[in-house]
This record gives structure tokens, sequence and C-alpha cells, in this order.
């Protein structure tokens, strides 16, 4: 189950220089930053730090950006408790328990069962994944290039499927970015895309279309200033959030059910945190012995949604570490990250750099420890961030934005894809089309790409070729039900209802 080398390697990276170690701190707090002002999500944060880490090692990079989310996991809460505004979507169960909490006058106590939560899912999510790795190697080993090609079709159309009642959008969305991923010169010397413009010849520069459509789009969407909210803030007191995460760990049962479920439902593609914090609430208050005191003021509802929310990231990891497939936006940055790196993941990155992998999972163990401290020191100055003005906020963040792609193209051709893809991200959002398969797309078009183009190769155009590959075919399966699926309950609701 382990490979106690690569671990010992893990552990040489990790520990043999501060370097690694040095922009966790920073992140945790950026990502608390981000999280808990309503309307900023932890994927925009993870885009706009992108840049910086164009200039670092790897494994510093995907710490800085894991220690981002991390952040921002917890960040969300904050506000959820205390206002009953969810700083980011993976916060909105927390809002059903831990804002009836604050009306009874136990504010500090719910912001404290909230960080142990956190803390304690993110250690959980981890450890899970490390168990996961060694089985994970031999099981992806065995895929070539026609089961990767099927598994990142299968990806974008669970995605897809999961985007809330606009599949068909979605799934158009999701071809064209794949479509906008290979613009530029392939593999084979064609030129495809470009309009005659020289500056596509390289592809579409992703890391500032990113940022536009995860990061500037959504400050064109930012709520309005909520004028009750100093009303509405409470003072806090870090000895009442010590007494919070002592209720918490008098609560193991749920916290690991919460860890566990968020961590599988983060390993599906296109679900994460924002659909786990609701599926574990929902799962503490059907096993609860008194039920109908959930969306009362329960620390069971906030243990189950923030042990989900913070559990979600490792369980995100799988599909990125075995497939080179992110399950979300805030993976999807990290493959990014990836690329820029020079990185692919999937089974050759898991034979090859197992000790990188290791490093990163006992790092984001740490993560968890050091989120403790950080989050409970700067508890009192992130309940009063949320009184900062939209109207400073959003230009800053855009400004900052804008340097940051003149930075990573060296020309005007960075900010003035940020502002095309910010537009587009916009009016994405507008038509409920989905970002996240739309930037999914764009990323993974030119690994679709090559995989196709290597099973052409291999088969010499012949489609039989297929059917003599059964994890192919089993893989096809899946797509065909995921697709299917849908359908076939909606109708089977409504002859119920009938």
């Amino acid at each position: 189950m382990f490979d106690f080398t690569s671990i010992a390697d893990g552990f040489t990276l990790l520990f043999s220089a501060w370097g690694p170690w040095s922009l966790v701190i920073p992140g945790l707090i950026i990502g608390l930053v981000f999280g808990v002002i309503p309307g900023l999500q932890t994927s925009m944060a993870m885009a706009m730090f992108l840049p910086i880490t164009f200039t670092l090692d790897f494994l510093t990079a995907i710490l800085f950006l894991t220690s981002i989310f991390t952040g921002g996991m917890f960040g969300g809460g904050i506000t959820a408790i205390l206002m009953n505004i969810p700083g980011t979507s993976s916060a909105v169960a927390t809002t059903f328990d831990g804002y009836p909490m604050t009306r009874k006058g136990l504010h500090n106590e719910a912001l404290g069962i909230s960080l142990g939560a956190s803390c304690i899912g993110t250690f959980i999510g981890y450890s899970i994944l490390m168990l996961m790795i060694k089985p994970m190697t031999g099981i992806v080993l065995s895929l070539g290039p026609t089961e990767m090609f099927v598994i990142i079709l299968w990806g974008l159309t669970l995605i897809a499927t999961l985007s809330g009642g606009y599949m068909v959008r979605s799934l158009l969305i999701g071809v064209a970015g794949l479509l906008v991923g290979t613009i530029g010169m392939s593999a084979t010397g064609m030129i495809r895309g470009t309009f005659g413009s020289p500056y596509l010849l390289d592809g579409v520069a992703i890391i500032p279309a990113m940022i536009g459509m995860f990061a500037a789009a959504e400050l064109f969407s930012l709520p309005k200033d909520d004028p009750t909210a100093d009303k509405n803030l409470k003072s806090i007191s870090i000895r009442g959030v010590l007494r919070g995460v002592r209720v918490s760990l008098t609560m193991p049962g749920t916290i690991i059910r919460g860890g566990i479920i968020g961590t599988m439902i983060g390993a599906v593609p296109g679900i994460g945190s924002s659909v786990a914090n609701l599926v574990s609430y929902g799962s503490a208050k059907r096993r609860s012995k008194d039920p109908d005191s959930f969306g009362k003021g329960n620390p069971r509802g906030v243990i189950a949604s923030e042990a989900a929310n913070s559990s979600s990231e490792g369980g995100g990891m799988v599909s990125l570490f075995a497939l080179g497939i992110p399950g979300g936006a805030g993976t999807a940055v990290l493959l990014a990250a990836f690329s820029v790196h020079n990185v692919t993941g999937g089974p050759r990155f898991m034979a090859e750099q197992a000790d990188v992998i290791y490093a990163i999972i006992f790092a984001n163990i740490g993560q968890a420890v050091l989120l403790f401290f950080v989050g409970l020191a700067l508890l009192p100055l992130l309940a009063t961030i949320v009184r900062v003005p939209r109207s400073i906020l959003g230009p800053s963040v855009l400004v900052m934005a804008t340097f940051g792609c003149f930075g990573i193209t060296g020309d005007i051709v960075g900010p003035m894809t940020l502002l095309v893809f910010s537009a587009i991200g916009w009016l994405l959002r507008k038509y409920h089309y989905s970002v996240a398969a739309a930037v999914i797309g764009m990323l993974l078009g030119g690994m679709a790409e090559s995989e196709l183009l290597r099973s052409f190769q291999i088969s010499g155009g012949n489609f039989s070729y297929v059917l003599g590959r059964p994890i192919t075919l089993g893989l096809l399966a899946l797509l065909i039900g995921s697709l299917v699926a849908p359908y076939v309950l909606s109708r089977l609701k409504l002859l119920r209802r009938g």
C-alpha cells in the first residue's frame, strides 16, 4: 500500500530546505481573505496569484496554490456564520446552522467548530489520498492513449451533467473550450484557428484567459454593499472560539463521515466542494436522532458542512494526479501551474515522480495544522474585512490582474486576452453556461488532441482497434451512461409523481 522509498524521498524534498514552506502561510492568509469576502471565490484567488509561481520551483508553486485553497475553504464559512452570507459556494450549508448559532449569541463557538472541522477535514482528505496513491499507480499505468482520450471526454461530460439543468449548454461550451485549446500550430505542423494572426501561433494565452474568466468576470457580478453589515458583525473572543474547537472534537463520527463524503465527491470531476457540503449536511441530518434541530443551530450541521468542503480538496487531487484531469475550478488552476512548469499529470507522473506527490500530500497535511493557528490569530481581523466597500475592492483586484497578465506575456497580448475572456466569462455566467467546463476544455484541448493523434497512429485509423480494448469500451459505456442518466432519473421522478 505504501512506497516507502518514495515517502522517504518526499520527506527529503519537503524538509531539506525552507523553500517549499516559504509561501504556505502567505497563501493561507490570501485564501482566508478571498474566502471571507462574498463574491470572491477561492479559484479566483488561485488564478490571480498564479503568475507569482512562474519563477518558483514546481513544489513551492503547488504548495502556495493549495494553501490558498485550504485557507479559502475555511474563510468562506466565516461570513456564512456571522452574516448568513456564504463567502464561497462551498459554504452554503454552513449558513443553515452557523447563522442560527450566531443569533443565539454562540458565534464564537460556531467559528471554532468551523475551524476545527476544516482543519480535520483537510487532514482526512489528504490522508485518504495518501492511502490511494500506490493502488492507483498500478491502475493508471494500464491506460493507453485511447483510454485517456475517452476519460477527458467523460470528465467534461460529468461537469456538464452536474451543471444544474443546463447540461446541453455546458456540453457545448466544454467542446468550444477544447477547440480553443487546439488553436495554433499542432504537433504535426498544421496551423489552425489563427485567422492569420501571428499572436495565435502558440495558441491562446491560457493563463490570462483563465484569470479573465475566473477572476475578472466574477468582479462584474460582485454583490452590492450590505448597509446592515456593520450591525451584524460580532466581537470575536478567542476563548469562545477555542470552546467551539473542543466541541468539534467531541463529535468525531460526524467529522470523519463528512471528511470521507467530501473526499469521495471531490474525486468526481465537476462536483467538488459546492456539492460536497450539501450532501454531507443532508447525511448528518438523516443520521441524527433529532433531525428537527438542524437549521436551528445544531453544531453537527456546521461540522458536516465544513469537514466535507475542506476534505474535497484532497479528493480533487485524485483525478489531477492520476489522469491529469482537473475535478473543478481550483484544480483547473493547479493544472495550469503544472503546464507552466512542464509537468503533466497522469500515469507517467505518478510512476516517475511519486516522491513529489508524497511531498505535496505531507505538506498539505501540515497546512491543516498551520490553518488552525493562522485562522485563530486572524479571526478578529477577518470578521471586519467584509466592511471593505465593493467600489474599492473590485477595481483594485482588476488592476492587479491586468498587471499580472502583462507580466505573463510581456506585451499587450496578455491584458487584451484578459479583457476579451472577462467579457466571455461574464456572458457565460449571465446565460448559465459552465465557466469551469470552458476553462477545463481549454486546458485539456492540447492533451485531448495528442492522445487522439497517438490513438490514430497506433490503430492505423482502424476503428475496430477500439473493440479490442475492454477498458476503453467500459469508459465509453460510463460516458454514455452519464449523458443518459439525468434524463432517465427525471423521467422516473415524473412517473412516481404521476
